[in-house]
């Protein structure tokens, strides 16, 4: 997570680059002490969550971040609830009092406003709009053996990281047919191709895969569909009114992004 951290004061910036370096390792950590470098950094770069200490106001500052990207995770650090109003009125998505611990801060990095996509390490780029499409970083694409090993992974993207069934996936793959002994060792053959597909790139571990139970490691991939319903502001464009324009499966997902795209969120 990509985290910047603003503070003026020389005391309490020692203090708080103390308490922000005890957090994971993962993080990457930004602190300025200059409101001007600190925007200029913010329009160059797309950070995680903004921590702003307010001894002083800094709902000028705030209101500056937000004005460049609305859909922005800011957290208040204050010595007391004078500027909670203010906050509020800004819609950030925290706000900590003294005294600053490791354990608020954490519980707030654990209750964004807004979500965070964890793509640094992702092994795979996904594009759902339109075609569904599967490339390595590098934009190569990846090829699958079978075209249903393809629609397998496309539904375990689609699922969001969620545990799927091998008689679910049965269900969406082969509409309208028997679960029977048959399909099921089919089921399990597919499944064997597409794990070799995803090995032949070093993406194997982009799939979990246990005792009847498939799903996607959603912080191994990065996706299109999953950076849209995250809204960030950066992807909205890339959606045309198509989603895995392939598979019958995914036509009612159109509606969902479509609401998404109006300012409007309801579940699938």
């Amino acid at each position: 997570m990509k985290i910047v951290i603003y503070c003026k004061a020389l005391q309490m910036t020692e203090i708080l680059l103390s308490l922000f370096e005890s957090l994971s390792h993962d993080n990457e950590l930004f602190f300025f002490s200059d409101s001007s470098k600190l925007t200029e950094f913010a329009h160059n770069e797309k950070a995680d969550v903004f921590f702003i200490y307010t001894q002083d106001n800094c709902t000028e500052l705030a209101e500056s971040l937000k004005k460049h990207e609305c859909r922005i995770n800011i957290i208040f650090l204050a010595d007391d609830l004078k500027y909670a109003a203010d906050a509020m009125r800004l819609h950030a998505s925290g706000y900590i009092t003294k005294p600053f611990t490791v354990e608020k801060i954490q519980a707030e990095l654990s209750d964004l406003r807004y979500c965070v996509r964890k793509t640094e390490a992702a092994l795979l780029k996904v594009r759902s709009f339109g075609n569904f499409e599967v490339y390595l970083t590098d934009g190569t694409p990846v090829r699958f053996e079978r075209s249903k090993s393809r629609e397998m992974f496309a539904y375990l993207v689609y699922r969001q990281g969620a545990s799927c069934t091998i008689k679910e996936i049965a269900a969406r793959l082969f509409e309208n047919e028997a679960f029977d002994k048959k399909k099921q060792i089919y089921i399990q053959k597919i499944i064997s191709v597409m794990m070799k597909s995803l090995k032949s790139v070093g993406a194997e571990k982009a799939v979990n895969k246990k005792y009847n139970s498939l799903s996607v490691n959603t912080g191994l991939i990065d996706c299109d569909f999953y950076d849209f319903i995250c809204e960030d502001s950066t992807c909205r464009h890339k959606y045309t009114g198509e989603f895995m324009a392939q598979y019958s499966w995914a036509e009612h997902v159109n509606g969902y992004l479509e609401r998404i795209s109006q300012g409007k969120k309801y579940d699938m």
